[in-house]
């Protein structure tokens, strides 16, 4: 077991490394299978392949591997330049940085089918790269095992002996990151500054930082902290490391500082992922542990004041090494089940009972068969027409629409919130309508919210992989807190969007009452337990075959509108068919605000304007103090009251 004590040299920053040529190290037996270990970052992905007893044969180094800095065809491209490279493999194993969720893992195995159609392969981020590539543990299994990772940024992960893997931090620099060679050399910016600020002396520290930044004076550092970015202000670490080398007061004051912030992430990830005082070994990995003795020793201490029978090594070799003992367990018989159960490039991450027939959404229009030849003034008629079905088809849901409707006013009176979730079209037209009830309802942006698979870019293009990413679905519902007083409504065309399914499991599995809006009529029959409601206009097949945002997106539209308008309804936000709660934010709706208080009481538009705004502009609020005023003893009758059309039932839902 090494040392972390023995931790020495000085690292500078690693820039994007063109790509080399394969080294050929070992020509290898013919016989014996090669393993392909792929691990990718922010500045480099290198590739080694080797025998299935450890012999290196080639490796390779190219360019930039962050999952999130690649789009599909980019991705693909960076495994077929590893191809053309290294001999054919029985197995390859990729971990790449940004491969979070279950749907980035399916990226990665699509684009690795394509490139070795075939051959077995296994996707993962870069901390179980990193993690399999540490020395291996006198009594596997035993201890759990927790990656400690400081370099530009930082991280622990765990990895107990059952269960799932556990992260904590590694949320960025602007965020957390704590202990990570970013934050040391921020804070040693900032400490010097402050000493100068303080007491008029530049420090020995801030002499070193000038220097290794060739810059002249203290005030220079403002124009280079604009063009920093992240990396670079990381790479001060490295001589705020050397001065506590050398006995700098404020230099050990910070790397202690620092890493009794990552001992905290890391001591919370062992008691997430290590039973009670079960043992667990550290891995200590990334360029500001392993390059900076004085963080390091102080890591160490902070540990063990904590869990006194922890193991520490040091992780001294490439996580690519990891990735080929993943490709090697690979082969083993229960990896090759495994490979073929959950690393195939076909997507399937929700088991949803499959289909009898193809959903009605999916199907083509007879109708449509020959659009592209049709000339363009039927072509509208056929769409129009298409569109005049659409009323008839929610009718027949009208039951179904009618409970929703009583079960979200019913919500709302408990406390509790409408949430919409959807992926593509879908999500966002349930983003769009949640939008919408804050200004026309002046209903609390909170109390209505829309979920769309992959956030907020999702709303204005695609965002590959989303729908399918069940548990980010499920996440979704958890992190929005959802609770039995609120009532989820799930929107899929096709019924079967593993983001939704999954986010109404979770829904039910809280105690939420579950909604799904399909146009697949065949959803009814599936009997799922975690959807208490389904409505299911039969809609039919799209003019454009498969483009739901054509008449599945109309109605869903029409049905949303129904749900919110309706439950506000009940709710007293409307009188007659007035919106006595409108929110007025601009002049267009302040002049409406003013001709519907003028309709309420029969006042001319400059008392009416007069009242608003002596009333904060909120229609309910004028509208009460003029009917108490109205009501007291004295008050001259109005003339106007008499035409005023609000039913004396809907006046006194309104007002309470």
């Amino acid at each position: 077991m090494a040392d972390p004590a023995s931790i020495g040299g000085r690292r500078r920053r690693l820039r994007a490394a063109p790509a080399q040529p394969a080294a050929e190290a070992n020509s290898g037996d013919p016989s014996e299978p090669v393993l392909l270990g792929i691990e990718g970052g922010g500045t480099r992905t290198v590739a080694l392949a080797a025998q299935r007893s450890g012999a290196l044969i080639r490796r390779f180094v190219g360019g930039p591997g962050n999952l999130r800095l690649l789009d599909d065809d980019e991705l693909e491209a960076r495994l077929s330049e590893i191809r053309r490279s290294m001999p054919a493999p029985a197995a390859v194993a990729i971990g790449l940085a940004g491969a979070c969720t279950e749907a980035d893992r399916e990226r990665i195995r699509r684009a690795a089918a394509r490139v070795w159609p075939g051959i077995p392969s296994l996707a993962t981020n870069d901390l179980d790269t990193a993690l399999a590539a540490a020395p291996r543990p006198r009594h596997p299994g035993r201890a759990c095992q927790i990656l400690v990772l400081s370099g530009t940024g930082s991280c622990c992960y765990g990895k107990p002996p059952r269960g799932p893997a556990i992260r904590v931090g590694g949320w960025g620099h602007l965020l957390s990151d704590n202990g990570s060679g970013y934050q040391i050399g921020l804070r040693a910016l900032r400490e010097v500054i402050r000493c100068l600020d303080e007491t008029g002396r530049w420090p020995r520290l801030g002499a070193r930082l000038l220097a290794a930044l060739a810059l002249n004076q203290p005030e220079d550092l403002i124009d280079w902290i604009q063009r920093a970015d992240k990396a670079d202000v990381a790479a001060l670490a490295a001589d705020v490391g050397a001065a506590a080398e050398r006995g700098d007061a404020v230099a050990r004051q910070i790397l202690r500082e620092a890493a009794g912030q990552l001992a905290r992430d890391a001591i919370a990830c062992a008691a997430r992922a290590a039973k009670g005082s079960a043992p667990v070994r550290f891995v200590l990995a990334g360029g500001a542990l392993l390059n900076l003795p004085p963080f390091a020793r102080a890591l160490v201490r902070a540990i063990r004041q904590d869990r006194p029978g922890s193991q520490f090594v040091r992780l001294d070799r490439q996580g690519a090494w990891g990735a080929l003992e993943l490709a090697r367990r690979l082969l083993s018989p229960s990896g090759l089940a495994r490979s073929r159960q959950t690393f195939s490039s076909a997507p399937d991450l929700v088991r949803i009972r499959p289909p009898q027939a193809l959903p009605p959404t999916e199907r083509r229009h007879p109708k449509s068969m020959h659009l592209d030849q049709l000339p363009l003034r039927q072509a509208i008629d056929l769409m129009l027409d298409e569109d005049r079905r659409i009323p008839a088809a929610i009718r027949k849901e009208k039951a179904g629409i009618e409970a929703a409707i009583v079960a979200i006013a019913r919500a709302w009176r408990r406390g509790g919130r409408l949430f919409y979730v959807g992926a593509g079209t879908s999500g966002r037209l349930g983003v769009l309508d949640a939008s919408e009830c804050p200004p026309t309802f002046r209903a609390p942006p909170d109390r209505i919210q829309g979920i769309i698979a992959g956030g907020q870019r999702a709303l204005w293009q695609s965002v590959e992989g989303a729908e399918d990413d069940a548990a980010a679905g499920a996440r979704a519902i958890l992190f929005r807190g959802v609770t039995r007083r609120d009532v989820v409504v799930g929107i899929a065309a096709s019924g079967r969007t593993p983001f939704v399914r999954s986010a109404l499991r979770q829904a039910f599995d809280r105690g939420a009452l579950t909604v799904l809006l399909t146009f697949n009529t065949q959803v009814k029959l599936e009997r799922d337990a975690s959807v208490r409601l389904v409505i299911a206009p039969p809609t039919g097949p799209e003019i454009l075959t498969g483009s739901t945002r054509l008449k599945a997106g109309t109605a869903t539209k029409l049905i949303l509108n129904m749900l919110t308008t309706l439950a506000m309804v009940r709710l007293g936000k409307v009188a007659g068919n007035l919106m006595v709660d409108l929110d007025p934010s601009n002049a267009k709706l302040r002049e409406r605000a003013v001709r519907i208080l003028q309709q309420l009481t029969g006042l001319d538009s400059e008392s009416a304007r007069r009242m608003m705004v002596r009333h904060g502009w909120v229609i309910r609020d004028a509208w009460r103090r003029w009917r108490r005023q109205a009501a007291s003893p004295g008050a001259r009758p109005n003339a106007a009251l008499a035409t005023v059309d609000v039913p004396a039932r809907s006046r006194q839902r309104a007002l309470g």
